[in-house]
């Protein structure tokens, strides 16, 4: 399943977000797969493509950036995929 990993940077630092990111990396569990991210101008907030099985595997990610970001994560389906389920109701 994917998800939009929408992280409000504390304080809008995000230079303490990749310093955390260069020490220690993504620091995903196993079972959760980043795919892709885009940062605002402003390096206040980062929107993140990530795909897992278990929803549990974002709390133990979270609880392990939380000194850094704010998150909220959201359940996403591709638009085609939309498009296509809704179809028939067209």
């Amino acid at each position: 399943m994917l998800f939009m990993v929408i992280e409000k940077f504390k304080n809008q630092d995000g230079k303490a977000v990749y310093r955390k990111l260069r020490d220690g990396g993504r620091a995903l569990p196993d079972g959760l797969k980043f795919v892709s991210s885009y940062v605002t101008a402003d390096l206040g907030r980062c929107f993140q493509l990530m795909e897992a099985d278990d929803i549990t595997l974002f709390q133990k990610w979270i609880a392990d950036w939380q000194s850094v970001a704010e998150f909220e994560v959201v359940p996403v389906v591709a638009g085609k995929d939309t498009r296509e389920a809704l179809e028939p109701l067209l």
